[in-house]
């Protein structure tokens, strides 16, 4: 079986190319980052290490490499061939791979009409539904019509800490041991992939959220208070009585909500919410907040990890999401001159104050109720 896969870094190799490599795919990583992709040809394996007290040296082996800007016509013959095709590039770079996409399927449709299934394994919600919008932009009518009937664009929800590498290694990468990767099998076209390791669901909404409303959301509570209270890393963070404190009461805060949304049972949830602080506590996977609080702007979206558990808190339980609105008081908090969000957002409170820059970047109309209780903790903080 050959899987294809956008995206040589961290979470490709230390996940996706794992787990796919363990089901027993060749894996052929496209990449623009020619040192890689050549480390890749001339090794044609790596090692992934699970980075706990036990620690566990995996190889993965039978791995190459094409520059897919360099080499884009051979990369598109080997999709158009392809038994599965997964990318890990980032949200915003999916419009840039959906061109070479569409070009395998095209030659696809042609040679090899066969079904195939496009996963993005991207820290967003709806991902795969993303990219398959970009490729239909480079279809013809008729090509979408085949498309719809054959090419599959399953949303996934994925999960795993990948930290910092510092071993410097190339082509090595540590990761946590644990892992998630959720599929919704309504949208596979032909044969479920025989992946190792994920778990084919028909609903996916409920896991997509549980993931962001806890790991996603939790995360920032070590990386956005950790750097207001003067910390380096999470692990320093998660050593720190009110930080933890508050941690479980944002997590109490997103629970609730997503036991109301989502009937999740209460007890699984609540052993769902200890292990992933758990994680956050591993210090083989520690990481700087400053890394983990990268894109504050993004993270203050009306969708995302903490604004939507906030306003959706106040919506179903009518009780004011004290933590949530403490950890976003110290996102409008953050300074960091080395990340370009972080500066234009202090540009932004500089300019129109807390209330009218935090209104801007999360999109809520005036009147939000949302919007006082941030500014109450943030007014407490400042003290």
């Amino acid at each position: 079986m050959q899987a294809v896969h956008f995206g040589a870094g961290n979470i490709g190799r230390g996940f996706i190319g794992l787990l796919l490599n363990q089901s027993g795919y060749n894996m052929l990583f496209l990449d623009v980052n020619e040192s890689v992709i050549n480390a890749l040809n001339e090794k044609k394996e790596y090692e992934v290490t699970l980075s706990a007290t036990e620690r566990e040296v995996i190889r993965v082996d039978n791995v190459w490499g094409i520059n897919s800007m360099s080499n884009a016509e051979e990369a598109a013959e080997f999709l158009s061939k392809a038994d599965l095709v997964t990318a890990a590039v980032g949200p915003n770079v999916l419009p840039a791979i959906s061109g070479l996409l569409a070009e395998g399927l095209k030659r696809r449709f042609q040679n090899r009409p066969e079904p195939l299934n496009v996963i993005a394994c991207e820290n967003m919600i709806n991902g795969s539904s993303v990219l398959k919008e970009h490729v239909y932009k480079h279809l013809s009518v008729e090509e979408r019509n085949m498309a719809d009937e054959l090419i599959g664009f399953p949303n996934a929800a994925v999960d795993r800490i990948v930290p910092d590498q510092r071993s410097g290694d190339l082509l090595g990468v540590a990761v946590e041991p644990y892992y998630e990767w959720v599929v919704e099998q309504p949208a596979i076209k032909g044969q479920r992939p025989p992946v190792k390791g994920i778990t084919y669901v028909d609903d996916l909404n409920p896991y997509i959220e549980r993931k962001l409303f806890t790991v996603n959301t939790g995360h920032t509570v070590p990386a956005y208070l950790g750097r207001y209270r003067g910390h380096q890393t999470i692990n320093e963070a998660m050593d720190d009585e009110g930080i933890e404190r508050i941690l479980q009461g944002v997590l109490r805060e997103t629970g609730e909500v997503l036991i109301q949304l989502h009937h999740f049972d209460s007890a699984q949830h609540e052993a769902y919410t200890r292990k992933i602080i758990g994680r956050f506590r591993n210090p083989y996977v520690s990481d700087f907040v400053t890394r983990v609080g990268r894109s504050p702007i993004r993270k203050l979206g009306s969708n995302d990890r903490l604004v939507r558990p906030a306003s959706l808190y106040l919506q179903l339980t009518g009780k004011e999401p004290v933590n949530l609105a403490t950890v976003i008081a110290a996102v409008l908090l953050y300074e960091n001159d080395e990340d370009d969000e972080a500066r234009e957002l202090q540009k932004l409170v500089k300019e129109k104050g807390y209330e009218d820059a935090f209104r801007q970047v999360s999109e809520l109309p005036v009147g939000d109720p949302l919007i006082p209780a941030v500014m109450k903790q943030l007014a407490n903080m400042k003290k």
